[in-house]
C-alpha cells in the first residue's frame, strides 16, 4: 500500500485513547501489554489507538517494567502521578493526558477482556456520553470474583439506581468507553474506588447519556486489589447519601448548597486536578 493510501485508511478510523490505571502492579504488566498488542492487531482495522498508562505512585517495580515494556512502542505512553491518588484520580489523569475524544478506560489485571472495547465503542452514538460494561446485566457473568466484592458491588448499585434514578445494573465498573468533552470539566470529592461510581452519577446529574453492555467479570489474573472493603462502603454510603439528598433539594437550594459547599471544600474538575501530570 502506497503512504497516500495507508494515510487515507488511518484517517477513516476512529481515533481511541484508552486509558489504563496502574497502581503497584508488577505482576500484570507484561499479560498487559500482550493484552493490548491484542487489542491493536484485532480491533486495528476500525480504530486508530493511542495508550495511556497511568502509573499512580507505585512503590514496586512497576514504573520501570512499563516503560522497559514499551520502550520502541510509538502509540504507548506512560503517565505518571510520583504519590499514589487513587485509580479515580488516575483515571482522570488519563482522560485529561488523551488525546482523542474517545477514551476507555480500563483495568490492568484481566478481570475484564480487553477486546470487550470493540463492542461498548459503537454505543457511544449522539446523545450518549458514557458507556460501561456490566457483569450484572441479564446477559453478563462472573466468574471466579470474590463473593464479597459481588455482594459490593451489587448493592452499591442498587442503591446508586434509587438515588439516581437511573436503573443500571452495575455502577462500579472501571472498563468504560467516554465522550471525552462531556466527563473533563466534571469535578470529583473521591478520588479512590469511590470516585469511579461519582464520575458515572455526575455525568447523568448533568444531564448526560449513559448506557451499559454486557460483560463478563473474572477474577484477576496476577497481583492483588488494592480496594480496601471497609472504606470503599463506607465511601459508598456518603456518595449515595449525598446524591439523594442533592435529588430532593429544590433548584434554588442546589444552588446554594453547591456555593456553599465550593466555599467550605472546593472541588476541582478533572482537568484542573491534573495540571501538568508527568510524562514519562
Amino acid at each position: 500500500m502506497s503512504d497516500t493510501a495507508q494515510h487515507t485508511a488511518d484517517s477513516a478510523k476512529t481515533p481511541v485513547s484508552v486509558v489504563v490505571p496502574m497502581f503497584n502492579e508488577r505482576e500484570c504488566v507484561a499479560s498487559l501489554i500482550r493484552s493490548l498488542a491484542a487489542v491493536e492487531r484485532e480491533l486495528g482495522e476500525q480504530y486508530e489507538f493511542e495508550f495511556v498508562l497511568v502509573d499512580d505512585g507505585s512503590s514496586d517495580e512497576t514504573l520501570e517494567l512499563l516503560n522497559a515494556a514499551i520502550a520502541g512502542r510509538e502509540r504507548y505512553r506512560v503517565v505518571e502521578h510520583g504519590v499514589n491518588r487513587g485509580i479515580a484520580a488516575a483515571i482522570g489523569t488519563g482522560i485529561c493526558a488523551s488525546s482523542h475524544e474517545v477514551v476507555v478506560s480500563m483495568d490492568c489485571d484481566g478481570s475484564y477482556d480487553p477486546l470487550l472495547m470493540g463492542e461498548l465503542i459503537p454505543h457511544l452514538v449522539a446523545g450518549v456520553d458514557l458507556v460501561t460494561a456490566s457483569p450484572y446485566h441479564r446477559a453478563g457473568g462472573v466468574e471466579n470474583v470474590p463473593l464479597w466484592r459481588l455482594r459490593l458491588s451489587r448493592l452499591a448499585s442498587q442503591l446508586y439506581g434509587l438515588a439516581c434514578r437511573h436503573k443500571l445494573s452495575c455502577y462500579t465498573s472501571c472498563f468504560r468507553v467516554y465522550r471525552r468533552s462531556a466527563v473533563v470539566d466534571i469535578e470529583l470529592e473521591n478520588p479512590g474506588f469511590v470516585g469511579v461510581a461519582e464520575l458515572l452519577c455526575n455525568v447523568l446529574q448533568q444531564g448526560g447519556g449513559v448506557v451499559e453492555h454486557p460483560a463478563l467479570l473474572r477474577s484477576r489474573v496476577a497481583g492483588h486489589s488494592k480496594m480496601r472493603v471497609v472504606r470503599a462502603s463506607l465511601g459508598h454510603l456518603r456518595l449515595i447519601s449525598r446524591v439523594l439528598a442533592d435529588r430532593l433539594r429544590t433548584p434554588a437550594q442546589r444552588l446554594s448548597h453547591s456555593r456553599r459547599s465550593e466555599e467550605n471544600e472546593p472541588r476541582q474538575s478533572l482537568a484542573e486536578s491534573n495540571p501538568s501530570p508527568q510524562l514519562v
